[in-house]
């Protein structure tokens, strides 16, 4: 017999032989050969039931949104020069908003985790179209230096729906196995509202129409999303653990026991400490007692929802006691947790790295290119972004639906068993490109060349932005599965707060060392931030071991608030 030990990030996905898992068994819904994780329920309101039309709608809504917040969180460095002619403010203040806006994202994505599971997803999507409506007609309408760094907050705090919520929304669509190609999706997305807002924005600054309408543009867009959410973006949130179809099932694929119920304990009890028969599902038996009480509520409440009950605006958890202030901070306090984890801290690093390496080529962009020997103007400046943007869809496609194929591959390889670190491999390429960008662009800049190699430069970091973060993020849900919106809050938290730091040094540092020293530096930081990826290899699954219990205990904890 073979065995494969519990542990999340660990999972059969094929026999040993590479075949089919479980191929006589017809309770357990697949995808082709590939058993589907999580099971679906028999739920009708289940959104991994949903028409392929209505998971691609709701994807594109979401999606869109990250677009547009990204888009809204980097325009405003294309207004700077005329506010600096127009207004007086100074550029130090400008770097003090961009420090704002980050604090913006990464705290209030923590601050806001909590309604999440309280409240529903869509009130999230709706207060960050209102905050981003907020501060952009605050931009639109600023007079002094006070307001030119405080509308970041609110813009900021817009795009921290899009930090966490998105995916979460995302992962409640799509199964396991789809994971990567979807987050390559929401990459490739934060891509374009990160390289077209600024290029867009800078056409508007240097058209006829005012530095203001960057603003207003922002607003407006943000209003009319606003209303298309308000009736045309669903609820996703579903509570599976409240269903015991294939409870058993569920527990040999995803080797977590998330259900809780009377059976499962059962089945825990009947293994062994840390192993599993992975050869053939195990027996599952439901008592009377429960089995009465699920087809009660299937009965209650398994009526496919109406559409007006679907887009309500708040869908109040289970468990949900009177306004819910108490759980509220309870679920707070608690989330902070996550940060015990090594797989966030890793995440987190990745995508905290992306953001501040971003903030010293976007400086250097608008600090040096509108000079000599370049002499650009705004739109020229803008359209720099666009090799970006090309690098980053060649990343996102590479880290997301590629990495999806390679840990279907590597699985058949290991005896039909998926291990996280598996998808971590297609990290080493990246380690590779994204610093040689970084020179390619840094040194260039600082020799005054021009066309190819600069551009090239801003073409590897595209690519570096579009599958590093994919992979790590992509790497920690898979590590962790059921702690998704926890691990993007935590990875939130980390990648801002390093941004924030960069933010207030990218200047100075670029002051005292030169453009081509300092980004001689930060390629080798970049180098050594990516190949963290090595001793997350090595002891990655030693990690996910020893925090086995610990997670198990958060899970329990968090869906167990009711008081």
């Amino acid at each position: 017999m073979e065995y494969t030990e519990e542990l999340p990030g660990t999972r059969r996905i094929f026999d040993a032989e590479g075949k089919p898992l479980y191929p006589g068994d017809v309770g357990l819904k697949r995808h082709g050969d590939i058993v589907l994780v999580p099971q679906p329920t028999d739920s009708p309101n289940d959104p991994l039931h949903w028409s392929l039309t209505r998971k691609i709608w709701h994807s594109f809504l979401v999606c869109f949104v990250t677009a547009l917040t990204a888009a809204t969180s980097n325009d405003a460095g294309a207004a700077q020069y005329n506010e600096n002619l127009e207004l007086g403010i100074s550029y130090g203040s400008f770097n003090t908003g961009a420090g704002v806006l980050f604090c913006g994202i990464g705290y209030w994505t923590l601050l806001s985790s909590p309604a999440v599971y309280l409240y529903g997803r869509r009130i999230l999507y709706l207060i960050g179209m209102t905050l981003g409506f907020i501060g952009g007609i605050w931009f639109a309408r600023g007079q002094t230096t006070s307001d030119a760094i405080w509308n970041q907050l609110f813009v900021g705090a817009s795009e921290s729906v899009a930090e966490a919520t998105v995916q979460l929304s995302l992962m409640d669509l799509w199964f396991q196995h789809q994971r990567g190609s979807v987050l390559g999706v929401y990459v490739l997305a934060t891509s374009i509202g990160t390289y077209l807002g600024p290029l867009i924005a800078s056409y508007i600054a240097d058209s006829s129409l005012d530095w203001r309408w960057i603003g207003y543009f922002g607003a407006i867009i943000s209003g009319g999303t606003f209303f298309v959410l308000l009736f045309g973006l669903e609820e996703t949130s579903f509570h599976r653990d409240r269903y015991l179809v294939n409870d058993g099932d569920r527990y040999l694929i995803d080797g977590v026991n998330r259900a809780g119920s009377d059976n499962s304990a059962g089945l825990e009890a009947d293994r062994p400490d840390k192993e599993k028969v992975a050869g053939q599902p195990e027996p599952q038996s439901v008592s009377p007692r429960r089995a009465s009480v699920a087809e009660e509520r299937l009965a209650a409440e398994d009526r496919p929802k109406s559409y007006w009950r679907r887009i309500a605006i708040i869908t109040p958890a289970p468990n949900l006691r009177g306004l819910g202030f108490k759980q509220y901070f309870q679920r707070l306090f608690h989330t902070l947790r996550i940060f015990t984890f090594p797989a966030v801290l890793y995440s987190g690093l990745q995508w905290g790295a992306q953001d501040a390496w971003l903030t010293f080529y976007l400086t250097v962009e608008e600090d040096n290119w509108y000079g000599p020997p370049w002499n650009y103007s705004d739109a020229a400046d803008g359209l720099m972004n666009v090799p970006c943007l090309i690098g980053a869809v060649i990343g996102a496609t590479y880290g997301g639906w590629l990495s999806d194929k390679f840990m279907i591959w590597m699985a058949k390889r290991n005896g039909g068993v998926s291990e996280a670190e598996h998808r971590l491999w297609l990290m080493y390429p990246c380690a590779a490109i994204f610093p040689t960008g970084l020179w390619l662009f840094g040194i260039g800049t600082s020799y005054g060349w021009s066309w190819p190699a600069p551009y090239v430069g801003l073409g590897f970091i595209g690519f570096g932005w579009g599958c590093a973060g994919d992979l790590s993020m992509a790497y920690l849900m898979d590590a962790y599965p059921d702690m998704v919106l926890e691990g993007m809050v935590g990875v939130a938290t980390i990648n801002n707060s390093i941004a924030l730091v960069f933010t207030f040094t990218a200047s100075d540092w670029i002051d005292a060392s030169g453009v081509r020293n300092t980004f001689i530096a930060i390629g080798v930081l970049a180098f050594v931030f990516i190949m963290t990826t090595v001793p997350m290899m090595i002891w990655g699954k030693k990690s996910r071991r020893w925090t086995r219990n610990r997670y198990q205990r958060f899970l329990e904890i968090r869906d167990g608030f009711s008081t």
